[in-house]
């Protein structure tokens, strides 16, 4: 069976594309496997609305698929925190610094799912205010703020944890 040019361009997007989203996806998901899965599911509805997805928005587009689908399941599957270690006496744990070791995957776990995918998209895709404003569906005010929470969050639990003026 011969491939139509849809199909090959969907392809080639998919393997350009793909494993940046599901790193964007594991940040928000926290979990590999899920992330794969999700991608997954995000690309089988782009694949539906790929003939209506203008070329010049589709990474754009893709993108919002995909954290959207992480949220939604996020707000579906509310996952307890696993623990390795279980506390001798009751009280606070900060799982970012367990023995004594930064673990930034820990405190991004401390994080609302919203707040990560705005941290995941900001510092790892790179997108401006507005940019993730639009994959989100939210406004640029909310970004601001969510960022500047989040990051409040992780500099509490990772103290050494050092920021460029241009995150700020």
């Amino acid at each position: 069976m011969r491939r139509t040019d849809r199909e090959q361009e969907f392809s080639d997007f998919f393997l350009a594309r793909g494993p940046a989203l599901r790193r964007t996806a594991y940040l928000i998901v926290r979990d590999w496997h899920l992330a794969e899965d999700l991608t997954q599911q995000a690309f089988v509805k782009l694949y539906s609305a790929w003939p209506r997805v203008r070329r010049d928005s589709a990474e754009a587009y893709a993108r919002k698929v995909v954290v959207n689908q992480c949220l939604s399941h996020l707000r579906k599957h509310r996952p307890e925190a696993p623990t390795e270690h279980l506390p001798d006496r009751a009280g606070p744990v900060d799982p970012a610094q367990q023995d004594g070791h930064l673990d930034l995957g820990a405190a991004l776990s401390l994080l609302a799912p919203r707040q990560r995918a705005i941290v995941a998209l900001r510092f790892l895709d790179d997108l401006a205010v507005t940019e993730v404003a639009a994959a989100l569906g939210i406004a640029e005010g909310t970004v601001k703020s969510q960022t500047a929470r989040a990051l409040d969050t992780l500099r509490t639990h990772l103290p050494d944890l050092v920021l460029t003026e241009e995150s700020r």
